[in-house]
């Protein structure tokens, strides 16, 4: 009986704690003007041609100011942004006081 309230302690403990640490890798988004060849691999549906073709277009036209404008990258349509756009971003992050 003890064993099991130590048991059930120790899973409504850690389960938050889970929660919370999965919840903030899903928060972690990619810098489209910053990002490698393999950090935008990381994106659904990009893979290493579309990847290069985002680092080319960046470099050819500077940083991308918004997120829309990927889909100005040859691969990249309506239906691929959907997929991407909450995992993209065009902003630094916040310096940690």
């Amino acid at each position: 009986m003890a064993l099991a309230v130590v048991i059930g302690l120790l899973v409504s403990f850690l389960c938050p704690l889970h929660a919370q640490a999965v919840q903030k890798n899903e928060e972690k988004k990619i810098n489209i003007n910053t990002a490698s060849l393999t950090e935008l691999q990381q994106l659904p549906r990009i893979g290493e041609k579309v990847a290069q073709r985002i680092i080319d277009f960046r470099n050819e036209h500077g940083k991308f100011k918004k997120i829309e404008e990927i889909m100005k990258v040859q691969g990249i349509g309506e239906k691929v942004f959907q997929q991407i756009k909450d995992r993209i971003t065009v902003e630094e992050p916040k310096a940690k006081k």
